[in-house]
């Protein structure tokens, strides 16, 4: 999927819609034009897969916000010219009510800010970042104070089942070259895919990306059903995509041999990206967890 698509379109771009503020639109316009980027800062040092763990606090001096805290894993961040940043305006830590979202204009920062960029292990960008004292304008809040979070948690939910979807793409090129290399690949005179043995383990891995599939078009048509109809639906897909991605990914590797692992090879990309897949949006076992707590309920 090309990037930064769903961090910027989907997760964002969905937030900034959702705002109804007329700074929001005009930053929309921007993404759209291609000359802004924007990518969401929620989750902390200790928060984990729990985006109401919100420590990063913003408080009002006249005219103006000041934000205190640290985010983790910013993905996109090194690319971005607008982050959007959760912070906690009241309340306790880990309640729902009291959460903001702010926009941070980077090039508008002088002091206070410093961003700690890396790679990913699907190669792709990301940064740490520290906010100490920074000073942002009173329209940098997007939409109501502290009622932030009935929005965040429904682009959580659209993010991970847009990465459900890539991951499902994913996993069908990865067969699909699998399989097309145990054709050619011979061992003791013969295509390794004559062998019954491998034949079980792609007819599994096809079973598996089958599944997931399935999981992901329920997830897809869920998006739009009331609150708790959407997670359960979109957990279960995280949770199916969290096994497959792993299963596939893994035989993948393994019946390409040493190929696998190398640079110039697809299936060692595909595979990195599939890994990563699991713990965007919240990992395999929170979905597991919310999907079990929603079911109970």
């Amino acid at each position: 999927m090309i990037e930064p698509f769903v961090d910027t379109v989907v997760v964002a771009g969905g937030l900034l819609h959702r705002s109804g503020d007329e700074s929001a639109a005009a930053l929309l316009e921007d993404i759209v034009a291609g000359s802004s980027l924007a990518a969401l800062a929620a989750t902390e040092p200790t928060s984990g897969d729990n985006w109401r763990d919100v420590s990063t606090t913003a408080r009002r001096d006249g005219e103006e916000w000041v934000l205190n805290g640290t985010k983790v894993m910013a993905v996109n961040a090194p690319l971005a010219t607008h982050l959007l940043v959760t912070a906690r305006t009241s309340g306790e830590r880990a309640d729902t009510d009291g959460i903001s979202l702010f926009v941070v204009d980077i090039a508008s920062l002088s002091t206070g800010f410093t961003a700690h960029p890396y790679r990913t292990v699907d190669d792709r960008r990301a940064s740490d970042l520290t906010f100490s004292d920074v000073r942002l304008p009173a329209s940098a809040l997007l939409g109501a104070e502290g009622q932030a979070w009935p929005s965040l948690e429904l682009a959580r939910d659209e993010g991970a089942a847009a990465v459900c979807a890539e991951a499902v793409g994913g996993m069908r090129k990865v067969l699909a070259d699998t399989v097309e290399y145990c054709k050619q690949r011979q061992q003791f005179g013969l295509p390794i895919g004559s062998f019954q043995a491998l034949q079980h383990r792609m007819v599994d891995m096809h079973m598996e990306v089958e599944q997931a599939s399935a999981a992901v078009y329920l997830a897809v048509l869920n998006l739009d059903a009331e609150p708790a109809q959407r997670a359960r639906a979109v957990s279960a897909a995280k949770a199916t995509i969290g096994r497959a991605a792993r299963f596939v990914g893994q035989n993948a590797v393994q019946l390409h041999g040493g190929m696998g692992m190398t640079e110039e090879l697809a299936i060692g990309h595909y595979f990195k990206r599939l890994t990563a897949v699991q713990y965007e949006f919240g990992s395999t076992d929170y979905h597991v967890s919310r999907y079990a707590e929603l079911t109970r309920g």
